[in-house]
């Protein structure tokens, strides 16, 4: 463990979590490639249930259920901890909330709100790589 505020804390958007089974891109691998300081990575609590809900949702496409299969074996596999929030809140709003995290998203909208009070984001770029803004 580092000493002091060192350490980056990175948060996962939902959207986000789909990349590895949408673009074939290791988000993990990626993320380690582009961060030149030590972080740690997290989720706010309620992505799960958009998760689950993606998984539950038969009008949505086969792929993007089988996405979100994906993204909660991955939050399972690499343990990612889980911020605890009010659940009645999004989760937008929840990670507009947040004070001093890195933003991983592919939400355009989002992104715009958090380039407005300067946060540092994570997102995809050319399908392929990902970039710090």
């Amino acid at each position: 463990m580092f000493i002091g505020n060192k350490m980056k804390k990175i948060v996962l958007d939902t959207n986000f979590l789909l990349i590895p089974a949408q673009f074939k891109v290791d988000i993990f691998s990626e993320i380690d490639r582009i961060m030149t300081e030590p972080y740690e990575i997290y989720i706010v609590d309620k992505t799960i249930d958009e998760l689950k809900k993606i998984i539950m949702d038969t009008r949505q496409k086969l792929k993007d259920r089988k996405a979100a299969g994906l993204a909660l074996q991955l939050i399972e596999a690499k343990k990612i901890p889980q911020i605890k929030t009010e659940k009645d809140k999004s989760v937008d709003d929840l990670i507009m909330g947040l004070k001093g995290y890195i933003v991983a998203t592919q939400d355009i909208e989002l992104k715009m709100r958090l380039k407005a009070k300067k946060v540092r984001i994570i997102t995809l770029r050319a399908k392929k790589k990902l970039i710090v803004l």
